[in-house]
């Protein structure tokens, strides 16, 4: 496991993926710098927390998912590269995994760097409130937990398909319309491009691990979790390679 872990980050390097993770800090700072929702006498931090995960949490989270895993898989689909993957002796369950924790350790490094980011926003404004660390180490893990099932989606959509651009597509298209389905109490609530931003966007009961009730959590972002991990484990162990 930690033969093949090696071999993936070495490509993932080459990628250079790891300009696009800086983009998230530079990202969380362009919008905290550029606007903050006054919440009426609340935590200075807390305004400008629901200010950078409105659009944080709903679009660049969800959407930055669909590039990771793109790039993950980009390097097997040229020149017959699953061929050559799958000729060395490992499984394709473990290259499957591999990619997969090597996808949410890249999401969780994002994270770590958007609460750096929030910091420095705080910083730069003089923000002399006292820091929410509960608050802001929530919207943090929340965020990185709920990318979950989008990861997996998104790695089984890079494994269907050879262009880089087709599931990018998919997954705009199911991302743009959250900011209007997560205003609905039937339906945003269960949708999985609404997660990131619930499960960042402060609030809730205090007793709710993140911001959302445990019933949500387990049924909405656990359920779509192994809806899609287990229908992406399913087809790689079935696909064709070429």
């Amino acid at each position: 496991m930690l033969a093949t872990m090696s071999s993936e980050w070495y490509k993932l390097r080459k990628s250079k993926i790891m300009l696009l993770v800086l983009t998230a800090p530079l990202i969380v700072l362009m919008i905290g710098m550029s606007v903050t929702y006054d919440l009426g006498g609340a935590n200075q931090w807390q305004s400008k927390l629901v200010t950078i995960n409105v659009n944080y949490g709903s679009l660049f989270l969800p959407l930055i998912t669909a590039v990771f895993a793109g790039i993950i898989c980009r390097y097997e689909h040229q020149a017959g590269g699953w061929k050559q993957l799958l000729a060395l002796p490992v499984t394709r369950g473990r290259v499957f995994l591999v990619k997969y924790l090597l996808l949410i350790l890249i999401v969780l490094l994002l994270q770590l760097l958007y609460l750096g980011a929030v910091y420095l926003v705080g910083m730069i404004d003089g923000i002399t409130d006292p820091f929410p660390s509960e608050i802001v180490w929530k919207a943090v893990l929340g965020g990185w937990v709920a990318a979950f099932p989008l990861l997996a989606l998104q790695l089984w959509m890079s494994l269907l398909f050879k262009s880089f651009a087709a599931p990018f597509a998919v997954n705009v298209i199911f991302t743009l319309p959250t900011l209007l389905i997560v205003n609905s109490e039937r339906f945003g609530p269960f949708y999985p491009w609404a997660q990131p931003f619930l499960m960042m966007n402060i609030g809730g009961e205090a007793e709710n691990v993140f911001f959302i009730p445990w019933g949500q959590l387990f049924i909405v972002v656990g359920g779509s979790f192994v809806l899609f991990f287990i229908g992406g484990y399913l087809y790689f162990q079935r696909k064709a390679v070429s």
